[in-house]
């Protein structure tokens, strides 16, 4: 049965923090008022970055084994380093000839129903979609890290995503919601593969998010760097596509960071936009959706949104 998980906040990221109150002071003190600017390459420093997992074990948000894909999706396996991992996909129209493609990141620990329709949009308007699953969760194998790991099995889903035969490698987006902006963000970071990116309310610092739930914290937070490799804010200057940044107006935790990395690419030169939308994490949703597919539009899909 296909997993029906409840799109609330909490769902997102219900864990208890009970077991984790050692990691929440030292991620409380390492946070910086400013967040530091990396001027490296993000993606040559992924090359020798391992995230140092403290604690290993599935994602914090239950989800159902993925056995039974949504109205008009199939399963689509993708591998990502040792793991095999499954991923939905949008069913081909028969019409022939490649199309543009969305890779349309979840939001929360877990894949479910709620997320296809939030990705519905971008089928409706002639993309082919892909919703991967990513380690650790909906039962899958692999460790949960918050962020980091996770975004290698977006880069593995993206090279399964334009291998496909109706899509055209040229054409291919990234956008996500939530945990799935954040990746969204990491992923312009590491790949050029991408025509372009749009995050919906992702934070682009992980000081900032994890001090705001620590409860989610697996990795040793002696280290600076673990927070720097999941922080978007800091590599700013390393995006290799362009990006815009939404979140809605009441979300005004993230807005902050968000300007500020849209500051530090536009002065690294880069094509780098920021917009809040009228609402909250998720009543903001449908403007932020239809904004990313003028953007996606404008960048050459060849759809209009």
């Amino acid at each position: 049965m296909a997993c029906r998980l409840r799109l609330t906040r909490r769902s997102f990221l219900a864990v208890s923090a009970a077991s984790f109150l050692p990691f929440e002071a030292k991620a409380v003190s390492t946070s910086p008022a400013l967040p530091p600017l990396v001027t490296r390459d993000y993606a040559l420093d992924r090359q020798s970055f391992r995230s140092h997992l403290l604690k290993s074990g599935p994602a914090p948000d239950h989800g159902d084994v993925l056995t039974e894909p949504p109205r008009g999706a199939q399963i689509l396996p993708y591998r990502s380093g040792s793991l095999d991992l499954l991923a939905w996909r949008s069913r081909p129209d028969g019409k022939g000839g490649r199309k543009p493609a969305v890779l349309f990141l979840h939001g929360g620990n877990a894949l479910g129903l709620g997320h296809w329709e939030l990705a519905r949009p971008y089928l409706q308007a002639g993309y082919v979609v892909m919703v991967p699953a990513f380690r650790a969760e909906n039962g899958q194998r692999g460790a949960f890290s918050g962020f980091y790991d996770e975004s290698a099995d977006v880069l593995a889903a993206a090279e399964v995503l334009v291998a496909q035969s109706d899509v055209d490698p040229s054409r291919l987006f990234v956008c996500g919601h939530s945990v799935g902006g954040t990746l969204t963000l990491l992923a312009a970071l590491s790949s050029g593969g991408f025509r372009g990116a749009s995050s919906f309310s992702g934070n682009p610092s992980a000081f900032a998010f994890f001090k705001r739930f620590p409860e989610d914290i697996r990795f040793d937070t002696d280290d600076p760097r673990e927070f720097e490799m999941r922080s978007a804010v800091c590599y700013a200057p390393s995006f290799k596509c362009p990006v815009l940044i939404q979140h809605g107006t009441a979300e005004v935790h993230i807005q902050d960071m968000s300007v500020l990395t849209e500051r530090r690419a536009k002065a690294a030169g880069l094509p780098v936009e920021h917009a809040a939308v009228r609402g909250d994490h998720f009543s903001a949703l449908p403007e932020e959706t239809m904004r990313s597919l003028a953007f996606f539009a404008r960048l050459g899909s060849g759809r209009a949104g």
